[in-house]
């Protein structure tokens, strides 16, 4: 049986605080065909700002999933971080 290779990744994102951006990010992660294994969102002190971290999952390459979050309303940044791809053997 063949095992499939599956890279996680983690991205930083900036982003305006707004209701929907969390929805708006998790939905391109979906479309784009990637798994969300871990995420982490704060609010910054006397700023409408707010950080996302992600640890995305998926065979196919980041830059399709940065590129994609970068262009959304709201989001001012998106950073891959880098020595954070690790191979898993998916089951």
């Amino acid at each position: 049986m063949m095992q499939l290779t599956s890279l996680q990744h983690q991205l930083a994102i900036q982003a305006r605080f707004r209701p929907e951006v969390l929805e708006r990010v998790l939905r391109v992660i979906r479309h784009r065909g990637f798994q969300v294994c871990a995420m982490n969102m704060a609010q910054m002190l006397d700023s409408d700002s707010v950080n996302i971290e992600l640890t995305v999952s998926s065979q196919r390459p980041i830059n399709l999933l940065s590129s994609q979050l970068s262009k959304l309303m709201d989001v001012a940044c998106v950073e891959v971080q880098p020595h954070a791809a690790h191979q898993q053997a998916a089951s």
